[in-house]
């Protein structure tokens, strides 16, 4: 790669959310170390395509830059990722970039995450306390479960579940593997159990666990390496016990 003097992109591009998608072509000066948020300020810096037309800078999204933030996912030859972490000397040319599929597209690269959000506030992902006063130190946690909570609590709300998850579709409302992991996130807490039952049963109306058909991608594609998967079948299990006391207390 380092003999290579550019950088063949493909680009699919939509000009506004009701528009026709259509791909673009660039070849930019190839640097060492870049990676694909830096080819998309290349591009930026000097909006010409492959055919030396001026075009309109290609829009994508992007903060921390260090796969924190989750404001950059897009997928990248084919596969959903951060396209801060996405090397170019490891990508291979032509590299196509796309927007995720599974949200509505704003413009170019940058999607409408807002189903995630209201995902989030759908299983109560929060702990509520009483007021703003000084509530003195929390409960004392074995380490074992402090640390199974840590793992959980590094969802970045990127998206990349969702859009690697095949039940994630036109013909299914599942609510998607990152709430999933959220609610085990806070039922888990000695204190956010205090809502457990609600979140529980959040996740038991349409759209819910009864939709996820365990293929097992979303721990494979998310980038912070979440144990997913782990945590659906602790939900699972646990949304059971309380759908059969539910039952048995009519």
């Amino acid at each position: 790669m380092s003999e290579q003097q550019t950088i063949h992109l493909i680009v699919t591009r939509q000009d506004e959310p009701n528009g026709t998608p259509y791909q673009e072509e660039f070849k930019i000066p190839y640097r060492k170390n870049m990676n694909v948020i830096s080819a998309m300020m290349e591009i930026q810096r000097n909006p010409v395509n492959a055919k030396g037309e001026k075009v309109a800078p290609v829009a994508w999204e992007s903060n921390c830059l260090e796969e924190v933030c989750g404001a950059c996912s897009m997928v990248i030859n084919g596969r959903p990722r951060q396209a801060c972490t996405a090397l170019i000397d490891k990508l291979e040319q032509p590299i196509r970039i796309e927007p995720m599929k599974t949200f509505p597209v704003i413009r170019d690269l940058i999607v409408d995450r807002s189903r995630m959000f209201d995902a989030l506030k759908r299983v109560k992902a929060w702990i509520p306390i009483d007021g703003t006063h000084d509530l003195g130190p929390g409960p004392r946690q074995p380490e074992t479960e402090r640390q199974w909570r840590y793992e959980l609590s590094k969802c970045m709300t990127c998206g990349v579940c969702l859009e690697a998850c095949p039940n994630v579709n036109s013909k299914s409302n599942f609510i998607g593997p990152f709430a999933v992991g959220q609610v085990q996130l806070f039922n888990s807490h000695p204190t956010g159990a205090m809502n457990k039952e609600e979140r529980l049963g959040s996740l038991l109306d349409d759209g819910g666990l009864q939709e996820c058909g365990n293929s097992q991608n979303c721990v494979q594609a998310c980038p912070k390496g979440i144990p997913l998967t782990t945590a659906i079948a602790k939900t699972n299990r646990e949304a059971t016990k309380y759908m059969f006391r539910k039952w048995l207390s009519m």
